[in-house]
């Protein structure tokens, strides 16, 4: 929480700065400006633009996250200050000329000021082509929102109206800057040459004219203090190890009329005492004694999201009319076959059993997460395929997907299929690694199984 209390006392200042910057010291020597974007009284269109967002998707999201509280709020916060920020950002950019290092500019303030999210939001207007990098935010917020509207849909629509404005704000962005910004930031014609140091001092709590002060020294931790008492609570335990048969003298003598076993009255007086190594019937508030929970399939469009959950037995499932920017979440489906049928961003196979899926093109990632049995077959292409925390995988890849990547972690019984002379032939994917160093850092390898 202190972390999170700082980030937001810097998000703060800097939103401030900004904003003090941009009016009092912009009226000062050598930073007057007759108008913005040569226009007398005008604001410049893609500021009205910023402003139409953070009015609609913003104001939206930050009013769903006050009605959650908690952690959701205070992140929320840190998000209008990192928009606020990029705001300001934008007016300086309609009222001052591009200065020539602003490219190193922005690197330096990165390394130096470690802004956080607030740097990224810089980077939009300092790197040409932003649009690719907000794309890819979205698909990270996809991907993890997921999880949330996993655990809530069924259960509290406050968290599936949270994650929608969420993904709005990045949807909306994309489409504001491809309008605005498809190549990056258009600073003004006319007016001042906008400095690279102000624009970072802007960005901090200092003075615009100097560069902000070193952080203090780190925190001192009284190691010697911890080790001392770490040593000897680890000596009092192996001396009471090392006393052998000597350490039954401390225990206390039952005699016979204390013992339960010899003497039914003192049974009666306190609750049985279970054995540890005797079952017992689950009491009727056990988990395993509750129904299990029967969910309705589901294969529907939701927003930009095709949901394919709970299908059971069968093979005759096919999703058509795809688009680019839609994605595909396949949850709890079991002995099932799905079709995707055009290119689609990314898709997501998460608990899943003997399930098969064919698919034409894929731009992003194809993901199985947390399954069994699974079974893939790429008509098309595929950059990249991640499997993870699954049994039994088998990847057919067709000649144009050859080049794919496959990435696996805590997984077993995976194959990649490639086909040759009209048929596939099936290669093994390494599950063991041997590593050993060489002297300088450590070298792993697969281990060749032998057999």
């Amino acid at each position: 929480m202190a972390e999170t209390h700082g980030l937001m006392e810097r998000l703060e200042k800097a939103v401030t700065r900004l904003e003090s910057l941009f009016s009092d010291s912009h009226r000062s020597g050598g930073m007057e400006c007759d108008g913005i974007n040569g226009v007398n009284g005008s604001i410049a269109p893609y500021v009205e633009a910023f402003d139409r967002l953070l009015n609609g998707s913003v104001a939206e999201f930050l009013r769903y996250s006050k009605i959650l509280e908690g952690d959701v709020k205070t992140h929320a916060e840190m998000v209008r200050a990192a928009f606020q920020a990029q705001r300001s950002f934008l007016v300086l950019a309609s009222q001052c000329q591009e200065p020539q290092e602003v490219r190193k500019g922005a690197w330096s303030c990165k390394r130096q000021l470690h802004l956080g999210p607030c740097f990224h939001f810089y980077k939009h207007g300092a790197s040409p082509k932003p649009g690719p990098y907000v794309k890819e935010m979205n698909d990270a917020a996809t991907f993890y929102t997921n999880r949330v509207l996993k655990d809530y849909k069924n259960s509290d629509t406050r968290h599936v109206d949270w994650v929608k404005s969420y993904l709005n704000i990045w949807s909306e962005l994309q489409a504001y800057i491809k309008e605005h910004h498809t190549t990056g930031l258009t600073w003004s014609k006319t007016g001042p040459v906008a400095s690279p140091m102000s624009m970072r001092s802007a960005l901090t709590s200092g003075s615009c004219l100097s560069p902000p002060p070193p952080p203090g020294p780190p925190p001192i931790l009284d190691t010697e203090t911890a080790k001392d008492e770490g040593t000897a609570s680890r000596s009092a335990l192996f001396a009471q190890l090392n006393q052998g048969e000597a350490i039954t003298k401390g225990l206390r003598h039952v005699s016979d009329d204390q013992k339960t076993h010899k003497n039914p009255s003192l049974r009666a007086q306190g609750p049985p005492v279970r054995s540890p190594t005797k079952s017992h019937t689950p009491s009727p508030t056990s988990p395993k004694n509750s129904p299990q929970q029967n969910h309705a399939p589901v294969l529907e469009l939701e927003g930009k999201k095709w949901r394919v959950e709970y299908q059971e037995d069968k093979n005759d499932l096919v999703i058509n009319n795809t688009e680019l920017k839609q994605v595909a979440y396949i949850f709890k489906c079991n002995k099932s076959t799905l079709q995707i049928k055009g290119k689609i961003n990314s898709i997501t196979i998460d608990n899943c059993k003997k399930f098969g899926l064919v698919f034409d093109n894929v731009v992003g990632i194809v993901e199985v997460i947390n399954s069994r049995d699974i079974q893939i077959q790429v008509m098309g292409k595929v950059p990249t395929i991640s499997i993870n925390k699954t049994e039994g995988c088998h990847i057919y890849l067709s000649e144009e997907s050859l080049d794919c990547e496959i990435v696996s972690a805590k997984s077993s019984e995976m194959n990649i299929l490639i086909p040759q002379d009209g048929d596939y032939k099936e290669f093994p994917v390494p599950e063991q690694f041997k590593t050993a160093w060489d002297g300088s850092k450590l070298v792993t390898e697969p281990a060749e199984i032998v057999g």
